[in-house]
């Protein structure tokens, strides 16, 4: 099964953001890029089970090298996905075109990606972070040294990326970070640990936060750096790996405790605007989470509706059944919804960071606003996409041999990485406080809703409700206590993000029709309804109609 040919939502998404050539050109590359992920999967499996990253601590001499070794097949998927462009394109020209991708192409890419190793995504997350900092923030000289390694696409060494932010004492406390950057005869050295660095010893180069000498405390102190792993004469840059993590999931990319001993570095941008430029960067890893959880969900449904298609209990198929059925339908809806939600999402993003001088605040406002939502919503699903298919592969699910367990693995960490739900909550609460970010989505998506209306009165009248009981919870949550505003953030996150879903379904079915319809109701019927007796349940009334384009008796709608 090619996981893109196979994925009418993703073409359906590729349509409506990507323009002219780059489509063209996307719906040619997709499929052989899939092609690539099933290799990749094969992979995956060795690199979980038996071919983890090892810290080489010490050389045949006792010399403290710590390097990494991974395996042959992990560096082969290195290569091939670095070449395909999933991040040199997106600031580079694709030689093909004469002209740059795009976050919404590379986010494609990611998406399938995902949906095998997860794990991976990671440094492919890292290093677009590190090339976007670069490439952004970095003097000429810097860029010219490092940013042909960092976008390589094979005609050049490359340098994956890491961004190193976590401290022992700190963790999403960036402001408790002490690394030092001290200066030496001009050039800056960095001293002190980083508690949880991952793709450490597979990285060229690190974007790593450092306090200068006289830099005052908190996040206004923090200065960003771009530290090479290895020295320009291949030798170690002053820097050991104390151990690498042993994870419960993600087990493909090596995570470490890193000691920096006077490792050279250099000044990115402004000394006081380091703190500003990782929380740029940090966003744009937050909507790679939530791709990566979307691809895991996708994965997790497809296994789910393979397996029940083929699996017998008493005397029937498992997809016979409307317990199933209904299970089926759900996952369906909310993956395709929630996908959906993230490309929105994306397009904003992507004119946000590659054009904010044109993009006004009210844009920049809800483009923090809807990673955070999307982040937050897309997260928990991962978990219980991978819930849900290992219960209805009952006992099959459970074990090794299928990849429901390492979609559960793989999916744990992505509620933690780049900010949990109860730190989504509260960047929710920062930016109701300074762009009343309340009632700049409210009034968005009243707008929607009454474009919408005109042909779904119905769906839409849930969703209208919801929005002004959104409207008082806000309003109460102003006039609260500190205390109160702190409790009640992530009810606020959570209805917008419920409001937020609903629109983009109710948007979809009113731009494509069709089956885009039978997932809106699917959807909305589940999130909205009283849950009293219902006699003709959206989910197993769409159950054959939505199945028959999975299997290829149904046309996709023009």
């Amino acid at each position: 099964m090619n996981t893109f040919t196979n994925d009418l939502n993703l073409q359906y998404l590729l349509k409506r953001y990507l323009k002219n050539n780059l489509h063209h050109y996307a719906v040619r590359k997709l499929p052989e890029f899939a092609d690539m992920c099933s290799q990749i999967d094969e992979r995956a499996k060795v690199t979980d089970r038996d071919g983890q990253p090892k810290l080489i601590k010490y050389d045949k001499y006792g010399e403290d090298i710590s390097e990494v070794w991974v395996n042959e097949g992990y560096k082969q998927t290195v290569k091939d996905t670095y070449n395909t462009g999933i991040v040199g394109f997106i600031h580079k020209e694709i030689p093909e075109l004469k002209q740059k991708g795009n976050y919404p192409f590379s986010f494609a890419q990611g998406y399938l990606l995902s949906q095998v190793e997860p794990g991976f995504y990671c440094p492919v997350t890292l290093t677009m972070a590190t090339a976007y900092l670069v490439d952004t923030y970095a003097n000429d000289e810097l860029k010219a040294q490092f940013l042909p390694h960092i976008l390589s696409t094979g005609e050049t060494e490359l340098y994956e990326g890491a961004t190193f932010l976590t401290e022992r004492q700190g963790g999403s406390d960036v402001g408790a970070n002490e690394v030092k950057a001290v200066k030496i005869d001009g050039q800056y050295h960095l001293y002190g640990e980083k508690y949880f660095a991952s793709n450490a010893g597979m990285c060229g180069v690190v974007a790593v936060l450092a306090r200068l000498e006289d830099a005052p405390s908190g996040t206004k102190g923090l200065s960003l750096f771009l530290m090479p792993w290895k020295k320009s004469d291949g030798t170690n840059n002053h820097l050991q790996i104390r151990r690498l993590k042993d994870k419960l999931g993600v087990r493909a990319v090596p995570s470490a405790e890193v000691v920096l001993e006077g490792s050279e570095a250099y000044l990115i941008g402004e000394a006081d605007q380091g703190f500003y430029y990782m929380m740029e960067a940090l966003n744009l890893s937050r909507v790679c989470n939530a791709i990566a959880s979307v691809g895991i969900m996708r994965r997790a449904y497809n296994e789910a509706c393979n397996y029940t298609q083929h699996r017998e209990a008493f005397g029937k198929k498992l997809s016979d059944y409307p317990m199933i059925r209904e299970t089926l339908m759900t996952l369906k809806a909310r993956q395709e919804v929630e996908t959906s939600a993230c490309f929105h999402t994306i397009d904003l993003f992507d004119r946000v960071i590659t054009n904010p001088s044109n993009i006004s605040v009210t844009e920049k406002a809800l483009n923090r606003l809807y990673i955070a939502l999307v982040k937050m919503r897309t997260a928990e699903e991962a978990i219980t996409f991978s819930h849900e298919a290992i219960e209805l592969h009952g006992g099959n699910g459970y074990i090794e041999d299928f990849v429901t367990p390492r979609l559960l693995r793989d999916a744990q960490v992505l509620t933690v990485w780049e900010g949990t739900e109860n730190i989504l909550g509260l960047e929710v609460l920062r930016l109701m406080e300074k762009f009343q970010v309340d009632q700049l989505f409210i009034n968005e998506m009243l707008i929607k809703l009454n474009q919408i209306s005109t042909e779904f009165k119905e769906l839409v009248k849930p969703v209208k409700l919801a929005v002004t009981q959104l409207t008082e919870l806000c309003q109460k949550v102003r006039s609260g206590s500190n205390q109160l505003q702190t409790y009640h953030a992530k009810k606020v996150a959570n209805l917008m993000t419920d409001i937020y879903l609903s629109v983009i379904a109710l948007e979809d079915a009113l731009l494509e029709r069709g089956r885009k319809i039978a997932i809106a109701e699917i959807f909305l019927e589940e999130l909205w309804s009283d849950k009293t007796f219902n006699d003709n349940p959206a989910t197993l009334k769409y159950y054959d109609y939505l199945l028959g384009f999975e299997i290829g008796t149904e046309t996709v709608s023009q």
